[in-house]
């Protein structure tokens, strides 16, 4: 029979690995991983837009994909153009990001199956005598090192040459040039350092959902247990 088993802390680390999954996965597929210098509107685009700002503008560039303003637009809110510079996994700038991407992409999959499976350890909390909560666990601790040798390696590639036309001549590896660093290379730190926070929290949901008081609960007979 089902038990349904609520705990804050069972309830915390799914939700925290929900979170940490899509961050990691959104961070991964955004172009704003470096924030190129900056360049001037031309005379002419000014000319084909009113009222617009004459401040000028940062393309982004990301592990595979960028953001850039194309020239002599038409009248347009929409000002910049995202998208792949890759089509294919060899069209990736620098050997160093195709590893990274290599890495974090392993990661993302380990942690989007992890989220998967703990929507369900509230109804089934262990599989052939072993604790789903510390199976996730150790993947989650397993995919934190997946995303922290994508997050070394990518550094190494700001000297190919496509960083070096965002970043200009002084750009090389772990140096930024005239570059700076986007919100999704701080939300993919951010993430990998939840995910080893996840892997550590994982202990205490499975303390949570197997105390002993949830024992009592299905002594009693309960299906659906909820527990501070």
């Amino acid at each position: 029979m089902c038990h349904v088993i609520v705990t804050c802390r069972s309830m915390l680390w799914t939700l925290l690995s929900i979170v940490v999954a899509f961050a990691e996965l959104i961070a991964f597929m955004s172009a704003d991983w470096l924030i190129g210098k900056a360049k001037p509107v031309s005379s002419e685009d000014m000319d084909n837009r009113t009222g617009g700002s004459q401040e000028p503008y940062h393309p982004t560039l990301g592990i595979y994909g960028r953001c850039t303003r194309i020239s002599h637009m038409q009248v347009s809110r929409r000002e910049t153009l995202c998208g792949p510079y890759a089509e294919n996994f060899n069209e990736i700038a620098s050997g160093f990001w195709q590893a990274t991407a290599i890495f974090l992409a392993v990661g993302i999959m380990i942690l989007c199956a992890v989220a998967f499976v703990s929507v369900f350890t509230m109804c089934v909390q262990s599989v052939m005598k072993k604790s789903i909560f510390n199976v996730c666990g150790l993947l989650q601790g397993i995919a934190g090192l997946f995303l922290i040798l994508g997050l070394m390696l990518y550094p190494a590639g700001w000297g190919c040459q496509k960083a070096i036309s965002y970043c200009g001549h002084y750009a090389s590896a772990y140096k930024l040039g005239d570059c700076t660093l986007g919100w999704a290379f701080y939300t993919a730190i951010g993430g990998t350092g939840l995910t080893f926070i996840c892997a550590v929290f994982s202990a205490q949901a499975e303390i949570a959902t197997s105390s002993d008081k949830v024992q009592e609960e299905i002594e009693e007979g309960k299906n659906l247990i909820c527990l501070l």
